[in-house]
């Protein structure tokens, strides 16, 4: 059995150890009620918008529409791996980075696959296996959509010279604080909606439906990777909510056995003690 001195030390050990992720879990619920609110937000105008886009492209004639929606064979492909700057928060990186290598290896398996990686635990463990054409890990740190407007338009840019023919976000989507769901959803090209042809859309052009489409596309593409992006973050927080929450129960329950270990190496040393008194005292009137 370990000695009193080592037990005490362990037990201030995990002790110092609940604080910490206690502490953490406490910041986490913060940030989380905040960046939930945002992304509860903005889900019904995004998807609306992105409704609405495809709609109306599903409407033009010809060769009316965007380089956008143009679609390619698919040789290459630009994966955009969302995770985040920071660990301590479960699976939510790892479950990202399997995704990317699950995309690679089998989704788009014989294609070329490159990856800009936003959050720098992606970047770190994805770039050792995949070319990664840029990270982004600043974006946190002033999360606004004018700065994720700059990626999307780096991405519209390089799909739009023919360097890509197919873009892909990857990122946690989420649910609640305990449920992350990786998501892969396509970001280019745009994908024109399907609807029964005896459906009619009552909708007013003005001016026309193509110059309204070129005008909604660069908005929407930046609104999707941003809700993306807002998505993950939330998830990030929730994630590592949870995971300091369970980190904490189990630092208690290791404090609640070490506790225990160390009272019966104390009642034993002192047990042992008065024996030998007693034998000593025996020993004496002997």
């Amino acid at each position: 059995m370990a000695n009193l001195k080592e037990i005490r030390g362990r037990i201030s050990s995990v002790s110092s150890t609940m604080q910490i992720t206690s502490a953490m879990k406490m910041v986490s619920a913060a940030k989380l009620k905040k960046a939930q609110d945002a992304i509860t937000a903005m889900r019904p105008y995004a998807d609306k918008l992105t409704e609405l886009l495809q709609s109306l492209s599903a409407t033009l004639e010809g060769d009316s529409g965007s380089v956008f929606a143009e679609k390619r064979d698919v040789n290459k492909v630009l994966v955009v791996a969302i995770t985040s700057n920071r660990g301590l928060c479960g699976g939510f990186n790892s479950n990202i980075i399997k995704g990317a290598v699950k995309l690679a290896t089998e989704d788009y398996a014989g294609k070329e696959v490159e990856l800009v990686t936003i959050g720098k635990k992606g970047n770190d463990i994805l770039s050792k296996r995949y070319k990664i054409i840029e990270n982004n890990n600043a974006i946190f740190d002033d999360l606004t959509f004018e700065n994720v407007s700059a990626v999307a338009e780096q991405l519209m840019g390089l799909y739009a010279e023919g360097a890509y023919d197919k873009i892909v976000l990857l990122y946690n989507h989420f649910k609640n604080a305990a449920t992350q769901i990786v998501t892969a959803e396509d970001f280019l090209p745009i994908v024109p909606a399907e609807f029964d042809e005896d459906v009619a859309l009552d909708y007013i052009y003005e001016p026309n439906k193509a110059e309204i489409v070129e005008t909604l596309i660069p908005k929407s593409l930046k609104t999707q990777l941003y809700k993306a992006i807002r998505d993950s973050f939330a998830s990030e927080h929730g994630a590592r909510m949870t995971a300091m929450h369970k980190a904490t129960d189990n630092a208690g329950e290791l404090k609640s056995e070490l506790t225990l270990t160390y009272n019966k190496a104390r009642q034993a040393a002192i047990t042992a003690e008065i024996l030998e008194i007693v034998g000593g005292a025996e020993a004496l009137n002997s």
